[in-house]
Order: structure tokens, then sequence, then C-alpha cells
């Protein structure tokens, strides 16, 4: 089975970090996947990862994107495919 992960980023309005971190915990997706993973780095960012038992091109639940007013920018989304170690 093909595992593929995607990457949902954001980057906070200026001292709402904390506030885009709960958002993005908070989101439930339709299907659960097989791990999901939330990290935060400097500059306010926050990333969640979920990884699937799934072709890369499938259709599958992603996190939305927040309220203009949380984010600087839109999200940036990437899907990869696992090859590995």
């Amino acid at each position: 089975m093909t595992v593929v992960t995607l990457m949902w980023e954001a980057r906070a309005a200026d001292g709402r970090g904390g506030e885009l971190l709960a958002w993005a915990r908070a989101q439930e997706l339709a299907t659960a996947p097989v791990r999901r993973e939330t990290f935060t780095a400097p500059g306010d960012r926050v990333l969640v990862l979920t990884w699937w038992n799934a072709p890369l091109d499938a259709d599958l639940p992603e996190l939305p994107e927040p309220s203009p007013e949380l984010v600087t920018r839109p999200v940036h989304r990437w899907r990869f495919e696992s090859h590995g170690t």
C-alpha cells in the first residue's frame, strides 16, 4: 500500500500564533488519518502533517483555510509519497 503525507502550513498574523495553533489542532477531518502531527516554528508558523494509506492522487480530507484575519497569507499545501527509509 502506498503511503501519502499531506502537509498543511500557515503563518499567523502578528501575535496570533497561539490562536492559529489552537485553531489547527481543533480541526477535525471527515476521515481519520493513520497519523497526524502538529508542529510550530519561528515566525508564528504552524505545520500539520497527516499520513494516509492511499495513492498520491487520492481524494483525501484536508484542513481548511483559516479565517483571513488569523493568517498573513494563504495556506501552503503539498503532498508527498513515501519511498521508505
